[in-house]
């Protein structure tokens, strides 16, 4: 333990002081050289004199402010951590969702070749067989053979997108073509960039 606190210790009544520091946190003071290699730089009489002994309190408190700053750093780096890793879990799941379902598509009944780009309808049969046609409920009118299930753009991907979703499907291809066909080449990184989001 170090001398000053030894002093500091002593130098206590069994008063308050001594209650409110039953146990000072962990203080890391700076060791003494009164002399380093050899030479006296300073007067050792007024660097090891006893002190204020409630700079010793504001010391603890300031070491205690810093643990506390820390730790809630921490805390809120890893707040941010945790919801990127529930986004991802989410994205993860639609993806695996997404897999299966086209999964099931291409395994439906067809005695046409399919081709990307065309939107097939999907049919079930009272065997349970389901079956893509290239003809609509619409079309079929109040003859149509099946209960409908439902329809869907076979794309370039062999993905399968529902035809409420074919609009933003379609305008999200439409710019990646739009950039891919640009032919610029990105701009060497110079650090953060956030051009665009700033005008």
């Amino acid at each position: 333990m170090d001398l000053n606190f030894e002093l500091f210790s002593l130098s206590l009544s069994p008063g308050k002081l001594q209650n409110q520091l039953a146990r000072p946190p962990d203080i890391t003071l700076v060791e003494r050289n009164p002399a380093p290699s050899g030479l006296e730089l300073v007067s050792s009489y007024q660097t090891n004199r006893v002190g204020d002994p409630m700079d010793l309190v504001a010391l603890a408190g300031q070491v205690q402010k810093g643990d506390e700053f820390v730790k809630a750093n921490a805390c809120n780096k890893l707040t941010v951590i945790a919801d990127q890793i529930r986004y991802l879990q989410e994205q993860a799941r639609k993806v695996l969702e997404e897999a299966k379902r086209d999964a099931d598509l291409h395994h439906a009944a067809c005695n046409i070749v399919k081709k990307p780009g065309n939107m097939y309808f999907l049919y079930q049969r009272p065997s349970g067989q389901k079956y893509f046609s290239i003809i609509s409920p619409k079309e079929w009118g109040p003859s149509c053979p099946h209960p409908f299930l439902g329809a869907f753009k076979l794309q370039h991907d062999m993905s399968w997108t529902p035809v409420d979703e074919v609009d933003r499907r379609d305008a999200e291809i439409a710019i990646m073509d739009k950039l891919l066909s640009q032919k610029i080449a990105l701009p060497s990184y110079n650090g953060p960039n956030f051009k665009g989001l700033t005008e």
